[in-house]
C-alpha cells in the first residue's frame, strides 16, 4: 500500500513537472508583431482598424495566435507620436502600420529597417517617404488617398447639394507641405470658377481656438457653405469642426466619412476602410519576405459618398433625388 502511495506521489510530481514543459511547447513560437501607430483614438478608427483586422483574417491570420497587433493611440497629441513610434521599434516589430502623414513621418524618424505601411497619406513622394510609387526605395510603402485631385469633385457634389451657395469657406490645414498647399488651391480655384462660386480661405493651425476663430470668420464673411478638405489638424479637431458647423448653421462637404458620422452633412474621399483592409495584403506580403522598396504604392480602389439626411433636415435643406441616388451610404 505504501509502496503504491509513493509511486503514485512521483507520478502526480513528474506529470506537473511536465506540463508546463508540454504547454509551452504548444506555444506557438515567434509570433509577428505588427505595430500600429494611430493619430487620434479608438473611438475616431474603430472602423478602420476593424477592417484591417478582417482583412489579416481572410488572408489567415488570427490575433493571438500567430499575430499579434500592438495598437499606439496618440489621442490627437501629435507630440505623442514620436515616443510611440520609438517604442514600437524597441519592441522589434515586424511591421509599422501608420494612419496618415504625421505617424509615418515619427516611425520613418524611428526606423530605417523595420518596414513600414501607409495608408491614408496624401503625397508620398512630395513628402519625402517615396522615391516614387512604382518603386518606393526605401522601408515605405502603401496606399495613397488622392487628396488634392478630389477638391473640385467635392465642390461640385456640395454645389449640387446646396445649388444657392455663391461664397464657400476653405479650411487650409497649417500642416499642409508647401506642394500641397499649391495643389490643393489650384484645384479649389479651378473648380469654384467653373461653378461660379468665390473661394474664402481660412487657414487653420492647431487648437480650438483656432478652429473657433475660423468659423468666426467664416460667419463674419457671410459664408454659405464650408469645405473641409484633408489635414491632420482638421481631423484631430473633428468634432469641434462639426459642432461649430452645426451652431453656424453652414452645410460643409468633408473629405472623410467620419465627419459626417459625427454629425457633418456629407463626405466624399476614398473609402478608409478599404485602404486598412488592403493595408493587410502589405503586411501580408511583408511577412512572406517581400521588400516595402519593391511594393508599389497603390492609389485608392474605392470612393464613398455619405450624406446625413438628420442634419440636411436640421439645416433645412432638401438633397436631390440625383445626388441621394449617388450616395454610396445615406445616414437617416
Amino acid at each position: 500500500m505504501m509502496r503504491l502511495t509513493i509511486g503514485l506521489l512521483v507520478t502526480l510530481a513528474l506529470g506537473l513537472l511536465v506540463a508546463p514543459l508540454d504547454a509551452e511547447a504548444q506555444q506557438p513560437k515567434n509570433i509577428p508583431r505588427i505595430g500600429l501607430l494611430i493619430t487620434t483614438s479608438h473611438a475616431s478608427e474603430a472602423m478602420n482598424i476593424e477592417a484591417f483586422r478582417r482583412g489579416l483574417q481572410a488572408l489567415g491570420y488570427v490575433e493571438g495566435q500567430n499575430i499579434m497587433l500592438e495598437y499606439r493611440y496618440a489621442d490627437g497629441n501629435l507630440e505623442q507620436l514620436p515616443p510611440f513610434a520609438a517604442e514600437l521599434v524597441r519592441l522589434n516589430v515586424a511591421v509599422i502600420v501608420t494612419t496618415g502623414t504625421p505617424p509615418t513621418r515619427a516611425a520613418q524618424h524611428a526606423t530605417k529597417t523595420i518596414p513600414i505601411v501607409m495608408t491614408v497619406v496624401g503625397d508620398p513622394i512630395e513628402g519625402g517617404f517615396v522615391a516614387s510609387l512604382a518603386q518606393p526605395g526605401g522601408n515605405i510603402t502603401g496606399l495613397i488617398q488622392m487628396s488634392g485631385q478630389l477638391i473640385g469633385k467635392r465642390l461640385e457634389l456640395l454645389k449640387e447639394a446646396v445649388p444657392e451657395i455663391a461664397r464657400v469657406a476653405m479650411f487650409v490645414d497649417g500642416t499642409w507641405t508647401a506642394q500641397q498647399r499649391s495643389e490643393y488651391l489650384q484645384e479649389a480655384q479651378l473648380a469654384s470658377q467653373a461653378l461660379g462660386i468665390t473661394l474664402q480661405l481660412l487657414h487653420v493651425q492647431g487648437p480650438h481656438p483656432d478652429v473657433d476663430g475660423a468659423f468666426s470668420t467664416a460667419t463674419r464673411q457671410r459664408a454659405d457653405a464650408l469645405l473641409i478638405p484633408p489635414g491632420p489638424v482638421l481631423n484631430l479637431h473633428r468634432k469641434r469642426v462639426v459642432d461649430l458647423a452645426a451652431q453656424s448653421r453652414l452645410p460643409a462637404m468633408y473629405f472623410t466619412r467620419g465627419f459626417v458620422e459625427a454629425g457633418g452633412l456629407m463626405s466624399y474621399g476614398p473609402s478608409q476602410p478599404d485602404n486598412f483592409r488592403r493595408a493587410a495584403t502589405y503586411v501580408d506580403k511583408i511577412l512572406k519576405g517581400a521588400k516595402p522598396a519593391d511594393l508599389p504604392v497603390e492609389q485608392p480602389m474605392k470612393f464613398e459618398l455619405v450624406i446625413n439626411l438628420k442634419t440636411a433636415e436640421a439645416l433645412g435643406l432638401t438633397i436631390p433625388p440625383s445626388l441621394l441616388f449617388q450616395a454610396t451610404e445615406v445616414i437617416r
